[in-house]
């Protein structure tokens, strides 16, 4: 009976490459009991070569990968489980399909300059997504609306400063502590 369980909560870090959405996302994730997943790993090959090659994805390549996420939230609802997941959502039509999946969905935008952003993205290793692809990710960005629920954060502040307020300002609960027995 799911009126027995807490309502889940489902969180999505966004911004464009290089914001630090993983590592955010990831914190969030060991901080409280919400699962995570990486919106990257959902991309078909096919996606992951575009990018690869510096072919920035166009809206049909990205409605099928934005189901599929939408769809995984909504499994993971239906089971009970709270989730946070590092996904782009650029545009506010992306994060439209998104809400599509579980009944509640809320957004930590991580926001900085481009020189800041550009400056990590160079100095990463072993992810598909180069730095020339940067530009057109912040010429597609549509900032968080005053109507979507979550919270914008300035990336020059630490991953664990963005996680402390990622948890502190949308109220989630923390990992309980295991005692040992």
């Amino acid at each position: 009976m799911t009126g027995d369980r807490p309502p889940t909560r489902h969180v999505i870090v966004m911004g464009v490459s290089g914001a630090g959405k993983t590592t955010v996302a990831r914190g969030i994730s060991e901080l409280t009991e919400l699962v995570f997943a990486e919106a990257d790993e959902f991309h078909p090959p096919a996606n992951v070569a575009r990018m690869r090659a510096g072919i920035p994805l166009d809206d049909a390549a990205r409605w099928p990968w934005l189901s599929d996420l939408a769809a995984w939230m909504a499994e993971r609802h239906a089971e009970g489980v709270s989730t946070v997941l590092a996904c782009s959502a650029l545009k506010r039509a992306y994060r439209d399909v998104l809400r599509q999946g579980p009944p509640t969905v809320e957004f930590v935008h991580l926001a900085g300059t481009a020189e800041l952003i550009r400056d990590r993205m160079t100095r990463r290793v072993g992810h598909y997504m180069p730095a020339s692809l940067l530009d057109s990710q912040r010429a597609t960005l549509e900032e968080l609306g005053s109507d979507e629920p979550g919270v914008v954060l300035d990336v020059s502040a630490s991953p664990e400063e963005l996680v402390a307020a990622a948890v502190r300002r949308l109220g989630l609960p923390r990992r309980r502590s295991v005692r040992a027995g």
